[in-house]
């Protein structure tokens, strides 16, 4: 572990643990007053620290407090997607400043991630309907002083929202239960109850400026669901698919639930499909050989059917 990241988490977990036991919360619960009581001066680590540090000490603390604590919606993007994603957008997205949404935000990990990694260049949105979720988020960016605005309500309802640039989010995968605001979508299910994941990508391609870009986390058989077939033409009509990728399970607890990359740009006058898609395989993320030959052809891929 990091050492300066080890003492910022320590710091937190510290604090986190003493207002657990003093006030009787859940440790996430006390993971937030640990984070305002930082940002208020209450508390201090004992040395100045880094933004990708206090992140990933605040990622870790959140990670203790879900374990002690499951719920379903309560899953983190891991650190090493978070970093490809970033790539990516790094890759497709040319200007110098732009603004990036994500709609389904949790503890703002991924966005962060990525905030972070281009810093300086980013202005953030994030919808989150999770009360905890977003305010642990919104404590998060302001100790890593990046630039979010929140807005916490379900993101499949409508959005009060400029189009943003570009989109990235680990989508929530299930059924949406709301079939009142499901049949407002054109990826509403004929019969039965709609995907959630369907249902965000439709409400992302609403709020994303003609030919901006869209990153998605989605699942391993999002092309093979029986819903399949709708997304498909719903996609044919108003995205170009640039990247499908899929991850490597390790990265995953089960297997089951693996999932991939998808990369679309919304379409817009003069923006032509590429050439062909980039189908790819993304290796092993901890072996620097083989990741090293990814993004040598990821980076051909992208001379040759974006330049």
């Amino acid at each position: 572990m990091n050492s300066s990241m080890e003492q910022v988490f320590n710091f937190i977990d510290q604090h986190a643990t003493a207002y657990q036991k003093e006030k009787d919360l859940p440790y996430l619960e006390s993971l937030l007053e640990t984070t305002e009581s930082w940002l208020d001066g209450h508390i201090q680590p004992a040395a100045e620290v880094g933004k990708e540090d206090i992140r990933k000490a605040i990622q870790l603390a959140v990670l203790k407090g879900m374990k002690e604590h499951v719920q379903p919606h309560h899953q983190m993007t891991p650190d090493a997607l978070g970093l490809l994603v970033g790539y990516l957008v790094e890759l497709f997205v040319k200007q110098e400043k732009f603004t990036l949404m994500d709609p389904a935000l949790g503890t703002g990990n991924l966005m962060l991630t990525i905030m972070n990694y281009l810093d300086g260049r980013i202005t953030g949105t994030g919808v989150e309907i999770d009360d905890l979720l977003i305010r642990l988020a919104a404590s998060a960016a302001d100790l890593v002083e990046q630039p979010v605005t929140f807005y916490r309500q379900d993101a499949l309802q409508p959005l009060l929202i400029d189009p943003v640039d570009a989109v990235v989010s680990d989508l929530p995968v299930g059924y949406y239960p709301d079939e009142e605001i499901a049949a407002t979508f054109e990826l509403k299910a004929e019969e039965g109850m709609s995907y959630a994941h369907h249902l965000f990508i439709e409400q992302a391609m609403k709020h994303t400026v003609d030919g901006g870009y869209l990153f998605f986390v989605v699942p391993k058989a999002l092309f093979e669901s029986p819903q399949a077939g709708e997304l498909h033409a719903f996609l044919k009509k108003t995205a170009y698919i640039q990247s499908v990728m899929e991850l490597p399970d390790t990265l995953f607890k089960n297997s089951a639930h693996a999932k991939g990359i998808l990369v679309l740009q919304k379409k817009k006058e003069g923006v032509k499909a590429p050439k062909e898609v980039l189908l790819a395989r993304v290796p092993n993320m901890s072996n620097p050989t083989t990741m090293s030959k990814f993004f040598s052809q990821v980076s051909t891929w992208f001379k040759e059917n974006k330049q």
